[in-house]
């Protein structure tokens, strides 16, 4: 028997624990779920003998090498900050690891240990880091296979609402932790275009956005990630002319947030004064200038930020109760967790929505002297707002690279991420089964 430690049981782990629990007894795995609080396991494995769900803490020491040390295999879809201290106990306790979340500095210094070790971190294979490697690692190799030589690669990825559960002027519903969506592209975007470098400093990220066309779905606007050259060298793209990763949002959404980046509401580096006494409106007025000519507070954003006092971006503003007195009653919170505050209470998932996951790849490659387009786009949407798309992109493809890995059929050893054959063709191949699947274009340009 093969034991499975999963360290997570989140909104992105339903699918995960779901296929864990199908397989687990064909596959002759026993299955230890772990996490700060896992009521909401029980009904799922109190009457499975294969199926077990624990109350884990990653800072307790003892605990968490007794229960990795009791592991095969360990699956971290804790948040991404405590994914270093699994890491570390796995190689000191022998153990693979599987996890969603980007390869950070401190996990490559683990990777020669692993080498040695003969251990696999996996990393980065979920939904974006993740389906976006294999599938963009996919056309790619299709493309060189038949003498096609890259010359742009544009890569974009989104968690949306799904059209039939938009019913907000953001047209926007969390999917994912709402922190991240706050603090989103906060740093430096850099790209490369036409063979030049180019940087978007974060005050300006909003501003400078890439129409997107999804065929049955219509527009959408990306913003660039912020860093899209560190894919060249293990996409073997070190001299592609244009390269850029980005992030998806529906028309219309990033004109508004960039009111947010403006004022300064997404900061998370310093406490407000007396935060806890604040309401929604005075939150908004300590960013803004003092009171000049009795100008409403909505004069006075519209003059500060330059949008339209009766336009739709105040629209949207209005409909968070921006302009209210609905206390904030936070104390010694940041402007970003108040914002965060703000954004959760309109932004929820409702019973029954479904969100959407919008993935697209633009590609451009010279084949015989013609130039070709290549358009690989994919959308999955969500059962509910329990088993959303989210959670079936992020945790499907964890959970087949760690059946992979449990039969002996993954061989790359050390701190890995999946751009080999070896792990990105049979995940897809499976994906495809979920309807999880690539709907391809392709043009040949005048």
């Amino acid at each position: 028997m093969k034991n499975i430690l999963l360290l997570g049981a989140g909104r992105s782990a339903s699918s995960l624990i779901a296929y864990l629990l199908h397989h687990a007894p064909t596959e002759n795995w026993h299955v230890k779920i772990g996490d700060i609080v896992v009521t909401h396991l029980h009904t799922l494995v109190d009457d499975l003998p294969f199926a077990e769900a624990i109350v884990f803490d990653v800072h307790n020491d003892a605990q968490r090498e007794t229960e990795v040390k009791q592991a095969d295999l360990v699956i971290s879809l804790l948040p991404a900050i405590y994914h270093i201290e699994v890491a570390r106990e796995c190689l000191k306790q022998g153990r693979h690891l599987i996890t969603a979340s980007y390869v950070t500095p401190a996990f490559l210094e683990l990777h020669a240990e692993a080498q040695q070790k003969n251990l696999t971190i996996l990393m980065e294979s979920g939904l974006d880091p993740g389906i976006d490697h294999m599938s963009a690692m996919a056309a790619i190799e299709h493309i060189r296979a038949k003498g096609g030589k890259l010359t742009s690669f544009k890569s974009y990825c989104g968690g949306l609402v799904a059209p039939e559960s938009d019913t907000n002027p953001w047209n926007y519903k969390f999917t994912w932790n709402p922190r991240n969506v706050v603090l989103a592209g906060q740093g430096t975007a850099k790209y490369i275009k036409n063979g030049e470098y180019k940087y978007i400093p974060y005050h300006k990220l909003f501003t400078r956005t890439e129409e997107i066309y999804v065929e049955g779905y219509g527009q959408f606007e990306g913003y660039a990630n912020r860093d899209s050259l560190s894919y060249r060298e293990p996409y073997n793209l070190l001299d592609i002319p244009t390269m850029l990763r980005g992030t998806l949002r529906k028309a219309g959404y990033c004109a508004a947030w960039n009111v947010f980046v403006q004022l300064g509401l997404t900061d998370d580096s310093y406490s407000l004064e007396g935060s806890e006494h604040m309401s929604y409106r005075s939150y908004l007025e300590a960013f803004l200038p003092p009171v000049t000519n009795g100008q409403t507070i909505e004069q006075r954003l519209a003059n500060y930020t330059g949008i339209d006092a009766d336009g739709t971006i105040m629209q949207k503003l209005a409909w968070l109760d921006l302009f209210t007195e609905k206390p904030v009653e936070l104390a010694g919170a940041t402007p970003a967790q108040i914002l965060e505050k703000i954004l959760k209470e309109k932004w929820q998932l409702s019973p029954g929505d479904k969100d959407m996951i919008v993935m697209q790849h633009l590609f451009e490659y010279e084949l015989a002297g013609e130039k070709h387009e290549l358009t690989s786009s994919l959308v999955v949407k969500g059962d509910d707002e329990v088993h959303t798309a989210m959670a079936k992109t992020v945790g499907l493809p964890v959970a087949i690279l760690a059946k992979l890995l449990l039969q002996g059929k993954i061989t790359q050893h050390g701190v890995v991420i999946p751009i080999h054959p070896e792990l990105y063709q049979p995940v897809l191949e499976e994906l495809n089964a979920y309807g999880i699947n690539f709907i391809e274009r392709e043009t040949v340009l005048a």
